[in-house]
C-alpha cells in the first residue's frame, strides 16, 4: 500500500488532471515562463551581438588598431634547430643534409621564376636606398607591389653554384631575417656611438646593420672570418613598410647570408648575431628579440 501511495504522489507531480497541471504548473504558467525566457536569452544574445559588431566597427582590416606594445622585431636564421645547435661532420654528409636541405626549402621563393610577374614585382635596386612609400594601409591603392630579392645577392651562400652552402669545406651558410611586422619602419643606428666599435664600420645610410662575434670570451680567436653578403651587407630600408598579408601578399624579407669561413674544428662555439638600430632593442627573456645565438661545432674526426 505505501508504494501505490508514493506512486500516486509521483504520478500526480507530473500530471495532476483534476487541476491540469503538468509538472505543477499550468498550460498559462508554462507559456509565460517560456515566453520570458526566450525574451531574457534573445536580448542577452543580442547585447553580445551588437557588442562585438561594435567592435569589429573599430578594426581595420589593413591596420592592426594597436601597436604601442609591439616588440621590435624578431632575428631568426635558417638552418636552425630546437635547441640552437648546428654540428655536423665533414666525412659525413648525412649529418648536414638536414641543414642544406633547410635552405634550398627556404630560398624557394626566392628563385627568379616566382618574381617575373611585372604586376606584383618590381625592381627597387641592389644598393640600400630609402623606405618605399606605397601608400597608407587604408588608402584606395589595393595591393601593393614587392620589391625583388634575386638570391644571386647571397653570392656563395645562394645556392645557385654551391648547393651544399659550403657545409662541405667546412665553411657553412647561414641566412639571416628580420620578422615581419606590419607597418614597421627599422631605423638605422642615430650615431657610432650607440654600437660596439667592431661593429661601427658596418654603419652606413639606410641599411639596419647586423654583427656576429663570439659569445664567450674564451671563443675569441676561434671563430675566424664571418662574411656577410646581400645588400649593403644589412638590411636595406626599401624593402620596408611591410603591408601585411593582405595588401602584401608577394612580400619578400631582405636576407643578409652569414659564412662562417674558419671556424676552429671539433670545437663547439656559440656565436651571437646582434642587428643595430634606433628602434631596434634586445630582451633578456627573448633570446630572438634583434638577436640571436647558436652553438656550431664542425668536426673532422
Amino acid at each position: 500500500m505505501p508504494s501505490n501511495k508514493d506512486d500516486g504522489g509521483w504520478k500526480s507531480f507530473v500530471w495532476n488532471s483534476e487541476k491540469g497541471e503538468l509538472m505543477g504548473r499550468t498550460g498559462g504558467s508554462w507559456f509565460k515562463i517560456i515566453v520570458f525566457y526566450i525574451i531574457f536569452y534573445g536580448c542577452l544574445a543580442g547585447i553580445f551581438i551588437g557588442t562585438i559588431q561594435a567592435m569589429l566597427l573599430t578594426l581595420s582590416a589593413y591596420k592592426p588598431t594597436w601597436q604601442d606594445r609591439v616588440a621590435p622585431p624578431g632575428l631568426t636564421h635558417t638552418p636552425k634547430s630546437d635547441k640552437a645547435e648546428v654540428a655536423f661532420n665533414l666525412n659525413d654528409v648525412e649529418t648536414y643534409v638536414p641543414y642544406t636541405k633547410a635552405l634550398k626549402e627556404f630560398l624557394t621563393k626566392y628563385d627568379d621564376e616566382f618574381q617575373r610577374d611585372q604586376m606584383k614585382f618590381e625592381d627597387c635596386g641592389d644598393e640600400p636606398g630609402e623606405y618605399k612609400n606605397r601608400g597608407d594601409l587604408e588608402s584606395d591603392v589595393g595591393v601593393r607591389k614587392a620589391c625583388r630579392f634575386p638570391r644571386s645577392l647571397l653570392g656563395p651562400c645562394s645556392g645557385i653554384e654551391d648547393r651544399e652552402f659550403g657545409f662541405k669545406e667546412g665553411k657553412p651558410c647561414f641566412i639571416v631575417k628580420l620578422n615581419r611586422i606590419v607597418n614597421f619602419r627599422p631605423k638605422p643606428p642615430a650615431s657610432n656611438e650607440s654600437i660596439p666599435e667592431e661593429a661601427q664600420p658596418k654603419v652606413q645610410p639606410n641599411v639596419i646593420p647586423i654583427h656576429c662575434t663570439n659569445k664567450k670570451e674564451e671563443d675569441a680567436g676561434k671563430i675566424g672570418e664571418i662574411k656577410y653578403y646581400g645588400i649593403g651587407g644589412g638590411f636595406p630600408l626599401q624593402y620596408y613598410p611591410y603591408y601585411g598579408k593582405l595588401l602584401h601578399p608577394q612580400y619578400l624579407q631582405p636576407l643578409v647570408a652569414l659564412q662562417f669561413t674558419n671556424l676552429t674544428l671539433n670545437t663547439e662555439l656559440r656565436i651571437e648575431c646582434k642587428v643595430y638600430g634606433e628602434n631596434i632593442h634586445y630582451s633578456e627573456k627573448d633570446r630572438y628579440q634583434g638577436r640571436f645565438d647558436v652553438k656550431i661545432q664542425v668536426n673532422s674526426l
